[in-house]
């Protein structure tokens, strides 16, 4: 047992010792440099360092412990791993363990240690190095291109100078290191420009550029990097060449088109004002339309005096002293007119011509109210001493030469004379009344409207009120027996001098002279007569904003805006607009003015605008064509015209307006080009042709209910009606259907004929001249009348209606076959018996006269049109109804069974008298049949 335990001691004692042996062949750590300095290309994997990479062991050459197994990287984020070569000469390589982007980390700074590889084959008690600190730099390749930091550049170059530099480009490169990363070179591409470019990028021009040679330059530009890499695009460059400045408006045109019917249209959208950077507190510009040319003054309205004043709801009442020159309306044909003003009606005076106003016009019944109104255009009197210009003057006929009232202007001064009648209590009254006005003498056109309200009197200037500085009284004019003459133009004097003359005469020209009894003009009424279509605009006020303050005149011809800033003017300039609401606006140049003040900080005017001139060309309108269609011709037995109602003349007539248009798209209408063109007519007049109609025996006439609900009034005279007031073509359909002529004495009339013609702004458009007749059957030639029918026309039929004759289809006239000699036979023997019956349904008809007058008044349409048949009746003939309506279907077969049914009805309702409506010129022929049964007039069928 004992032997055992020493045993095991000893065992113990030698394991120790082998230890300590051990240790000792491993004696010393291996040793590196302390610092390491490496380069590596990126996307290379191999760095060279300096020194190289070497680790010794003094315990060489005792195996393991002097020799090297390994190279440790203390840092995980080191993209980098170390190898040993040769463990006996410690030598070893440093590589990456992956690509290396320079672009992404340019160094990399990092320990490494040596271990060798110890005391035994297993490593045991292997010992390492102390630390060294490795430093890496990643070289750069060149890889990328430059690229430039803007896709466009732009720059201004005042014209005439030579700048060092108009801008500066700049490009960038991706790669890291400064040879690639930085542009070393820039290049125009562009070839033969007056420019050039140094190696910062900075652009200049090489000669002195004109605006007018070229306003703008685009050219291209390259980069190269200092490895001579060259960018993969170029950029443009777009040079403006800017104008030597000179204060002004820009961005405007100097013509601007204005088509008809198109609303606002902005004058200046571009406009903006220049003022070369000079310091400013505020703009004031204003706009002018000048007009003065156009019309009165601008575009208005041209519709006659007594459609305009119905128009704006004038009191009714007025007359018009200078109508246009008509038949009923001729005091004015000897006047001068200014045709050049577009139908806008007005009278030239030149000191030499003057107008009486017939008896039956003048006004009877002045009283202490009534208005005077006309638009004047006058200048300056020539002559040191003036004499009196007289508008309008009543004065005495023969033997005196009082003046009871008048209208003159005397040195500028505008003068209203009113002599009131002598009564009793009579004196002293005003009498005289004086105005002193720029605008009596400017020689532009000005709406002069005056008010008496004895004894007061107010004028009214363009809508504004002017008391008189000057009231002078005077004796009353005691009443006489002399009769008085009122003249426009000039004073009639007819006493006192041997030759009675014209005096006074007016220079200057006069429109729309009236006078209106009993009641005086509105302010409402006054503005409307006077207000232009045309004008200026603004679009988008709100857009303005409150920067900007902004005035019109009255008329909208002016326009003042005023602001402190130059940006709000600019936007407020771009929303001036040209605006004309006429449907067919005069066509022409109208000028446009501008003037502009700019206000610095402490003085007055600091910056000099020129003023603009500019111009709107206003289109010519599509002009409509005024058509009226309708029977020309209808026949009448004169008992009919006897009646209380008389008979319509125009019960079918039609109006329509047709416009040609160039553009074929817009041809919607009855044939290609035409477009039928809805507007209003002004006024239609009803002329009688041949002697003038005689009161005595026969009147034309309108009934007051038909212009009910219309803006419409009638004056009728022995010429003939007129009918006038702004209304649609259809409201002056109807009205002209329910114009009347009734003749109670109509013995020995044959005929009566009328024409009829319509008008659109006074006479602008005007119509066809449509020409009606009427033809008179008396009882007493029923006779001969219908032989001479039966003669002449082979086919003939019964219908209870005027006959509607064509003129453009009178040619066709038929020969009587022989085989209607037996009829014609035996309708002269019934003939008599025919007459009889006529006669005394004549008679009938006069009896039943209140009847006709409430049918006549209710005025139905004709129940068979025959506008597209054209037949001859011969009452005589026998034919029988059904054959009737089987011709009827051969001639209308889309109206046969209409047809059928009343010429079932009124087959037996015809008399003789009737019957001789028919027109000697038949037409289309129909088959002759027979009638069962005794043909009969019966007047309670008619229409009338």
């Amino acid at each position: 047992m004992k032997m055992c335990v020493i045993t095991a001691m000893l065992f113990l004692v030698l394991s120790g010792q082998c230890g300590i042996l051990a240790g000792k062949v491993n004696k010393h750590k291996p040793w590196i440099e302390t610092s390491y300095h490496g380069v590596i290309t990126e996307n290379m994997d191999t760095v060279l360092l300096d020194p190289p990479l070497v680790a010794l062991d003094k315990d060489a050459p005792v195996p393991y412990a002097g020799e090297i197994c390994a190279f440790k990287i203390h840092g995980q984020e080191a993209p980098f791993e170390a190898e040993v070569l040769n463990r006996t000469s410690g030598e070893g390589v440093l590589r990456a363990r992956g690509p290396i982007d320079c672009e992404q980390q340019k160094e990399y700074t990092f320990i490494i240690q040596a271990y060798d590889c110890g005391a035994s084959p297993s490593g045991a008690n292997w010992k390492k190095s102390h630390k060294a600190v490795v430093h890496i730099q990643v070289d750069d390749v060149n890889e990328f291109s430059p690229v430039f930091r803007e896709p466009l550049y732009r720059a201004t170059v005042t014209e005439g100078k030579i700048c060092d530099s108009i801008l500066q480009v700049e490009a960038w490169d991706q790669d890291c290191s400064p040879q690639y990363s930085q542009i070393c070179n820039y290049e125009i591409v562009t070839q033969e420009t007056p420019f050039a470019i140094d190696r910062n990028g900075n652009i200049r021009n090489t000669e002195r550029l004109s605006y007018d040679k070229q306003q703008h330059y685009k050219i291209m530009v390259t980069a190269y990097d200092c490895g001579q890499k060259r960018a993969m695009e170029s950029v443009p460059v777009h040079i403006d060449v800017k104008p030597v400045c000179k204060p002004g408006w820009q961005g405007w045109n100097k013509r601007v088109d204005y088509e008809p019917g198109t609303g606002s249209r902005q004058l200046f959208p571009k406009m903006h004002l220049e003022t070369c950077e000079g310091p400013l507190s505020s703009v004031r510009a204003m706009v002018e339309l000048q007009t003065s040319h156009i019309g009165k003054g601008c575009d208005r309205e041209t519709y006659s005096e007594k459609s305009l004043q119905k128009l704006c709801g004038a009191a009714s009442g007025s007359t018009d002293l200078l109508p246009a020159p008509s038949a009923s309306t001729n005091w004015t044909a000897s006047l001068l007119t200014d045709s050049g003003r577009d139908s806008d009606l007005i009278f030239r005076f030149d000191g030499r011509q003057a107008a009486n106003i017939p008896e039956w016009v003048v006004p009877q019944n002045l009283t202490d109210q009534f208005t005077i109104a006309t638009w004047m255009k006058h200048g300056p009197s020539p002559g040191l001493r003036a004499e009196k210009e007289t508008l309008l003057c009543n004065s005495d006929k023969t033997e005196m030469n009082r003046h009871h009232y008048s209208l003159y202007v005397h040195n500028c001064r505008l003068v209203f004379l009113l002599r009131r009648d002598f009564i009793q209590l009579d004196s002293f009254r005003p009498a005289e009344f004086h105005w002193r006005l720029e605008q009596i003498c400017d020689k532009e056109w000005h709406y002069y409207v005056i008010n008496v309200e004895f004894p007061s009197v107010t004028l009214f200037v363009d809508g504004v009120t002017y008391e008189p500085y000057l009231v002078t009284d005077d004796w009353p004019i005691h009443p006489s027996e002399i009769d008085v003459q009122l003249t426009v133009g000039a004073c009639w004097q007819g006493g006192e001098v041997t030759t009675p003359r014209f005096t006074q005469y007016f220079r200057g020209s006069l429109s729309g002279l009236t006078i209106r009894p009993g009641k005086i003009a509105t302010q409402k009424v006054i503005s409307c007569l006077q207000a232009c279509k045309e004008g200026l605009d603004i679009s988008s006020l709100e857009s303005l904003g409150k920067g900007i303050k902004f005035h019109f005149n009255p008329a909208q011809s002016v326009l003042v805006m005023e602001a402190d800033d130059l940006e709000s003017i600019n936007t407020a300039m771009t929303k001036v607009s040209y605006i004309n609401s006429r449907q067919f606006p005069t066509p022409g140049l109208r000028k446009l003015h501008i003037t502009t003040t700019v206000q610095c900080f402490g003085e007055d005017t600091c910056i000099s605008i020129p003023d603009i001139k500019a111009m709107v060309m206003v289109m010519p309108p599509s002009e409509p064509r005024i058509t009226i269609a309708g029977v020309e011709r209808l026949v009448w037995p004169a008992a009919q015209l006897r009646a209380p109602v008389g008979v319509a003349l125009f019960k079918d007539i039609h109006i329509i307006s047709t416009v040609t248009k160039t553009d074929t798209t817009l041809s919607i209408a009855r044939r290609p080009g035409i477009l039928e063109l809805m507007h209003n007519l002004d006024y239609c007049d009803v002329l009688v042709i041949g002697e003038e109609l005689d009161p005595e025996r026969e009147s034309l006439e309108i009934h007051h209910s038909s212009l009910l609900g219309k803006h419409l009034d009638a004056t009728n005279s022995t010429s003939g009606i007129s009918i006038y007031g702004v209304d649609s073509m259809a409201h002056y359909e109807q009205a002209i259907r329910q114009v009347r002529y009734r003749n109670w004495k109509p013995g020995g009339l044959s005929e009566r004929r009328f024409r009829l013609s319509c008008s659109e702004l006074n006479g602008r458009y005007t119509s066809n001249e449509f020409n009606f007749e009427i033809g008179v059957v008396h009882s007493s030639e029923s006779v001969e009348h219908a032989n001479h029918m039966a003669v002449q026309s082979q086919y003939m039929r019964p219908v209870h209606h005027p006959l509607v004759v064509h003129t453009t289809d009178s040619d066709h006239i038929s020969g009587t076959p022989p085989a209607a000699t037996v009829v014609i036979v035996m309708c002269i023997a019934a003939l008599v018996v025919i007459v009889v019956l006529g006669i005394y349904r004549i008679h009938t008809t006069h009896q039943d006269g209140s009847k006709e007058d409430e049918e006549g008044r209710k005025d139905p349409e004709m129940d068979w049109d025959d506008s597209n048949l054209n037949i001859t009746v011969n009452p005589m003939e026998s034919i029988d109804g059904t054959q009737i309506a089987e011709e009827v279907r051969e001639e209308e077969p889309e109206e046969e069974e209409d047809e059928d049914e009343e010429d079932d009805e009124l087959s037996g309702d015809l008399s003789s008298a009737e019957s001789e409506d028919s027109d000697e010129e038949g037409e289309t022929s129909i088959q002759k049949g027979k009638v069962k049964g005794k043909l009969e007039w019966d007047p309670s069928t008619l229409p009338y």
